[in-house]
């Protein structure tokens, strides 16, 4: 008896070893399931999304390397105006807290100046995109956009057809367009961290960069 009991002792020592025991074969599966199951906070910020009654699609988690990842991300296809929906162009995936904050933006601070300054509605927000596995320019920290933390902002689409960009008309537009670009971009300065525009450096020259992340740097 001893011996079959050594025996069998030595069995159980050399698979799990090998990592042929089931409890191994288990464990990458709890881990997998806990990384698909939205934290509370992820679940909450879902759920205010929905109440805004916005048009999105919730994304799994994706890790790409290199610090890059899209985490607690969504997908928004529309935006929700006081009295319309408004589209979204080349929009990417961004975490469900810049959703949040963005969506808000878009509301109460581009789509009723649009309508106070430039006597139109919001109809799309034309934008260069959110996650992008980079580095800030000249340096090697990596950006918010490698988060899905920022959104690049270029145009905005009136209802009755005007197109006013952040290139064309932040110095060169009317006096209405320059001002309802300034109001939107003191905004946005409210709401989000870190806000940069074509007054920042000529990187950004053509859009509006929005990161919740920052100590309130406006420029």
């Amino acid at each position: 008896m001893p011996g079959k009991l050594l025996t069998s002792l030595a069995i159980v020592v050399l698979l799990a070893g090998c990592g042929l025991l089931p409890e191994a074969r288990r464990e990458p599966a709890r881990r997998s399931t806990q990384a698909m199951t939205p934290r509370p906070d992820a679940q909450a910020c879902l759920a205010d999304l929905g109440r805004r009654q916005l048009s999105f699609s919730p994304l799994p988690d994706q890790y790409y390397g290199a610090g890059c990842a899209t985490l607690n991300t969504v997908r928004l296809a529309a935006l929700r105006g006081d009295d319309a929906d408004f589209a979204l162009s080349n929009l990417g995936p961004v975490t469900c807290p810049l959703a949040e904050t963005f969506a808000a933006w878009a509301r109460y601070g581009v789509d009723r100046a649009a309508r106070q300054v430039l006597g139109s509605a919001l109809a799309r927000i034309d934008t260069m995109g959110s996650y992008s596995c980079r580095s800030v320019a000249g340096s090697k920290r990596l950006s918010a956009h490698a988060t899905a933390q920022a959104i690049d902002v270029a145009a905005f689409v009136l209802a009755d057809g005007r197109r006013v960009s952040v290139r064309e008309d932040w110095r060169g537009g009317s006096d209405a367009e320059r001002r309802f670009l300034a109001v939107i971009h003191a905004s946005a300065c409210k709401r989000f961290g870190t806000v940069l525009g074509p007054d920042y450096n000529t990187a950004h020259a053509d859009h509006l960069h929005l990161e919740l992340s920052g100590q309130r740097f406006c420029r």
